[in-house]
């Protein structure tokens, strides 16, 4: 059954157009009025309208074009006398689907009602197909993305069972990240990237010896370089891969360390030479590295770290993403209260 929407200042033809539709099983609502028509067009929806030319205030040719802006797929019938090219042409610019031609031959509508009826409930099948599809599609991609999702989280957790005292770090570090990207504007697909990236940052120091890696005390300065290489050892861990995740997280492997003033490692990058995610990161890691436990020192207290993240503005870090981490101090404690390490 479709909805029909009939159109036509002449009663008579309204009265025949609604008994033909009727006949045929539709529901038809009517309009003498072109005006009165298009209201009612904008607060219900019709599978198909029949529209008669001349019409006092507004004629069908106008008509057709303004329902057409509010449904475009609306299949529309312009009902005339006028066996007229140039109004055919006209009608037919304005998204007229098919003609009618008065006085209507009841046989010949019903034959048109009936074929219009069937491409109609053809593209229903076909809507309600593709959107099943779609469905079926997204729910696909749902899947290969948690996936993804899962086997980061495999990746990211490499690194913490190399080291048992940093079980929430990367996500903390993941957390602040995204906290500092998003509040800095950065677009949606960044804060995504950084986020789920993030954990990577320290995958290289599976690559780390553990008399180095686990040492209790301060490195020397040979075991201080020899920890320096978890940058390039994760940077090329990561490249090399098609995957939009870990080639961010190869970047943030890479630029982690790197400071503002250009004495940062492994290549001394400065300023925006070092990408934003590394410069995002940055924070997020030695903030979380200050207040939290180590076997070779106690946790800082969260002001003595935001005091030291300040002081670093143009020399370790960007002035820019120091200023709206400090500026979100609340949400970056609630992050700190609710991983914290067991």
């Amino acid at each position: 059954m479709l909805k029909i929407l009939v159109v036509d200042d002449t009663i008579i033809n309204v009265i025949l157009l609604e008994e033909i539709c009727k006949d045929e099983g539709h529901e038809v609502v009517s309009f003498t009025n072109p005006l009165e028509a298009l209201e009612d067009i904008k607060q219900h929806e019709y599978d198909l309208a029949f529209v008669d030319y001349m019409m006092p205030e507004l004629d069908g040719i106008e008509l057709i074009k303004q329902i057409k802006q509010i449904y475009p797929n609306l299949i529309t019938v312009m009902v005339t006398a006028a066996d007229n090219q140039d109004v055919k042409l006209k009608a037919l610019e304005a998204g007229a689907n098919e003609f009618l031609t008065k006085p209507i031959d009841v046989s010949e509508m019903i034959v048109r009602l009936r074929n219009i009826s069937k491409l109609i409930d053809a593209e229903k099948i076909l809507k309600d197909y593709n959107k099943k599809l779609q469905e079926e599609v997204d729910r696909a991609i749902q899947k290969v993305i948690k996936g993804e999702y899962e086997t980061l989280d495999v990746l990211s957790n490499v690194a913490e069972y190399r080291d048992e005292n940093t079980h929430n770090h990367t996500k903390r570090v993941a957390e602040y990240s995204k906290l500092i990207a998003k509040e800095a504007g950065l677009d949606e697909e960044i804060q995504e990237l950084i986020y789920y990236a993030s954990p990577l940052h320290d995958i290289g120091k599976v690559g780390i010896p553990d008399h180095i890696l686990l040492k209790p005390g301060k490195l020397t300065a040979e075991e201080f370089e020899i920890m320096k290489t978890h940058t390039t050892i994760g940077y090329n861990m990561l490249s090399g891969f098609d995957n939009k995740y870990l080639k961010a997280g190869a970047i943030i492997a890479l630029t982690h360390h790197e400071k503002f003033d250009g004495s940062g490692y492994p290549k001394g990058l400065k300023g925006d030479e070092i990408d934003v995610m590394g410069q995002i990161i940055a924070i997020a890691d030695v903030f979380d590295a200050l207040t939290s436990k180590r076997p070779y020192k106690d946790a800082w207290d969260t002001q003595r770290a935001f005091d030291l993240i300040k002081a670093e503005a143009n020399k370790h870090f960007s002035p820019y993403f120091v200023e709206i981490f400090l500026n979100h101090k609340d949400k970056v404690l609630q992050i700190k209260e609710q991983y914290q390490d067991k």
